[in-house]
């Protein structure tokens, strides 16, 4: 299976995906391609260190959704890495039914809550300012509903009353580092 990763920020989840292939636990999956739509997003600086080619593609004319010219690049760049599926890992753009239906059912994301709870933006602050007691991440396929498609798997993740919400938003992040791979190499598996 043929993976290729979209992000916008630091690539933490990226990196995981990518250390998960180095040892043996992606199944059957490899990355081929990873692709921002920001210049400078630290994603980008993965292919140095882990050897799969990284590139900026231009997601213009929009800021927060991908749509027109943008969403053709972003089209042509997936098409030519023959990605059998598409990880949103911290992409932060909402797309629509150009992208969606040219990779129907081979597009993941993954989303800081526990789905269908608070989703958007800042799903960790929604629930710590909630003050819910479990929150966690989740692992969906994409649909036009934003964070609404159906939901793959998901890790709880407990929040103590010494929880900041710096310190919650670390263990989320452990948890969603353990949990997209796994989920990656199980759908690799289905063949």
């Amino acid at each position: 299976m043929r993976v290729a990763i979209l992000g916008s920020g630091r690539g933490s989840n990226a990196a995981a995906i990518l250390e998960a292939q180095a040892a043996g636990r992606l199944g059957r999956a490899h990355v081929v391609q990873i692709l921002s739509d920001k210049p400078d997003a630290g994603i980008l600086a993965l292919d140095a260190r882990f050897g799969v080619p990284a590139a900026f593609v231009d997601p213009a004319p929009f800021k927060t959704k991908l749509e027109g010219e943008g969403e053709a690049r972003f089209i042509a760049a997936v098409l030519a890495a023959q990605a059998d599926l598409v990880v949103l890992a911290g992409f932060m753009r909402v797309l629509k039914p150009g992208f969606l239906n040219a990779f129907a059912g081979k597009i993941i994301n993954l989303h800081p809550s526990l789905l269908p709870s608070f989703p958007g933006l800042d799903g960790i602050g929604q629930a710590f300012r909630r003050g819910v007691k479990i929150t966690g991440c989740t692992v969906h396929g994409v649909t036009a509903e934003v964070d609404g498609g159906p939901i793959l798997d998901q890790t709880a993740v407990r929040v103590e009353p010494t929880d900041t919400l710096e310190s919650l938003a670390e263990k989320i992040h452990a948890a969603e580092h353990a949990l997209l791979p796994a989920v990656i190499a199980r759908l690799s598996e289905r063949g």
